[in-house]
């Protein structure tokens, strides 16, 4: 999906019918690989377990701010929906800077974010501050840990995939623990600023993700192009128009470290114009490096307009504009709910968004391995834990009791445990050439979902004083997004039959 300069061994081919004479790169599978996967694992606790555990906040910031539901759960659902949906775009960032600084740059961004937020004096104040903010922020260094497992692993690849995103789960536990722990003991505007310097980690799990080596030296996995190390060593000589002008070796005596302090103006003025002369080379390096990242980023994306041909894949992309709330919801409001029906006690003691968290780690593992087995498709895995789903959410209303609501959860963690399958489904419907395009496309609609899922639920709840409606609506259209990729299966069968019917009618 993101062919970056900085990122991308030169072991592999440029050529897609030359994958299977790749070269064995000393850090694929192994090595290096699994600190990658390290990385990303922090980089999932630290941003989508962070951002499941903000219904704790949600309930500080109510009582705070006075304002209606609804309008408080935006600031939640805007951090959340931003990180999935500015996917596509951070693909630009990625092309132009690398995966490596730009998770950094998400880290200092998303750092920034819950810092000031600590400050926020309204409500408006956090649509920006962490919103927006800590969103982008998320977003750019969540993207980054996906691609970069994606490169340093081929045979492995799922299974690092799946380690990976099981911080997803432990992230949720983790900072659900923590979030309740800081707000009780210094306030939820002490906790977002302790929560911000811990996500200053974001740049280490960011320095971690170092670009593959050219394959020249083995030992050297940083692979910096010979070319730039050349031009900025001290030792180097310039082969630029100025000739011998820029060289700096131990014979040039003109030019050397150890000219005379009372070195004529000419020779001053000289060195002037080489060293404007590297500005202007650097800089139009930089410009051209940027124009390939854009055409690469806009041809990747705008570039597969036959994705929407796919009326397959269009009906998926409307289940996961439905699908992600449904799973969002929970997390943002279970906390207030259980206020609401006075099982704070109980919940203190283990909270239900952290039986999800648990539950869903193993499900992921669960499901994946009853996927990879030659008699099951994985289609019928995928949709059974959907409807295993939307049974929950229907479900969660009619409990009242602490056991009860504890079991719903427990379901609801083992049935999103198919966020593992979504790139296997993907890739059965678009193929392998157009998967890193077509999830892009799905995340984004995720996003989208997860913007406007929890405000959704929190005016359902001013308008009638209760949650029971809005996990009601939210399940039925869950369910017509199901419906959408059961019935497009359907309609491309009819299609197929009528077609054969028509060209033996022909003949």
């Amino acid at each position: 999906m993101y062919t970056s300069h900085e990122d991308i061994g030169y072991d592999f081919e440029d050529d897609p019918k030359d994958k299977k004479t790749l070269k064995p790169h000393p850090n694929i599978d192994s090595g290096w690989a699994w600190m990658v996967v390290l990385s990303s694992f922090f980089v999932h606790i630290l941003i989508m377990g962070s951002q499941m555990a903000l219904g704790v906040l949600n309930v500080e910031w109510l009582e705070e701010f006075h304002q209606s539901r609804g309008l408080t759960a935006w600031v939640s659902s805007l951090s959340m929906g931003i990180t999935l949906i500015v996917g596509p775009f951070i693909g630009l960032f990625i092309n132009t800077c690398g995966c490596r600084r730009t998770a950094i740059i998400g880290g200092l961004v998303n750092s920034l974010g819950w810092v000031l937020s600590a400050y926020a004096a309204n409500v408006h104040y956090l649509f920006f501050t962490f919103g927006v903010t800590a969103g982008f922020g998320s977003g750019m260094a969540y993207l980054p840990a996906v691609v970069m497992v994606g490169r340093y692993f081929q045979k492995r690849r799922a299974l690092a995939q799946g380690l990976s995103t099981t911080g997803t789960g432990f992230g949720t536990f983790l900072m659900t623990v923590l979030l309740k722990y800081l707000c009780a003991e210094y306030g939820w505007r002490n906790a977002m600023f302790i929560q911000g310097a811990v996500s200053l980690n974001l740049c280490v799990c960011g320095a971690l993700m170092r670009p593959l080596s050219p394959g020249k030296d083995p030992n050297d996995p940083g692979g910096k192009d010979p070319r730039v190390v050349l031009a900025h060593s001290p030792g180097s000589r310039s082969s630029g128009p100025l000739g011998g002008a820029g060289e700096s070796g131990p014979g040039n005596e003109e030019t050397g470290g150890d000219a005379p302090a009372g070195a004529s103006p000419e020779k001053a003025g000289h060195r002037q114009t080489t060293c404007a002369f590297g500005v202007l080379k650097t800089a139009s390096r930089l410009t051209v490096r940027v124009r390939k990242g854009f055409r690469d980023w806009y041809s990747g994306y705008f570039g597969a307009a036959s994705l929407f041909t796919n009326r397959m894949f269009v009906a998926f992309i409307f289940w996961a504009l439905f699908a992600y709330s449904s799973f969002v919801i929970p997390f943002i409001h279970l906390p207030e709910i259980v206020n609401l029906y006075n099982l704070s006690e109980q919940n203190d003691v283990f909270p239900l968004t952290s039986i999800i968290a648990i539950v869903h780690i193993f499900a992921k593992v669960i499901l994946g391995v009853v996927a990879d087995l030659p008699c099951i498709s994985v289609w019928n895995v995928f949709l059974m834990a959907n409807f295993t789903l939307v049974l929950s959410i229907f479900i969660l209303p009619l409990m009242h009791t602490y056991a009860g609501l504890a079991v719903i959860c427990a379901l609801i963690g083992f049935s999103s445990g198919y966020f593992s399958l979504m790139p296997v489904v993907t890739e059965d419907l678009v193929g392998i050439e157009h998967l890193a395009n077509a999830y892009g496309i799905i995340i984004c609609a995720n996003g989208i979902s997860a913007l406007l899922g929890p405000p959704f639920a929190g005016w359902i709840y001013d308008i009638t004083e209760k949650y029971d409606f809005s996990f009601y609506i939210c399940g039925l259209l869950y369910m017509v997004g199901i419906l959408f990729l059961l019935v497009q299966p359907c309609i491309q069968m009819i299609e197929q039959s009528r077609k054969k019917y028509m060209d033996g009618a022909h003949v």
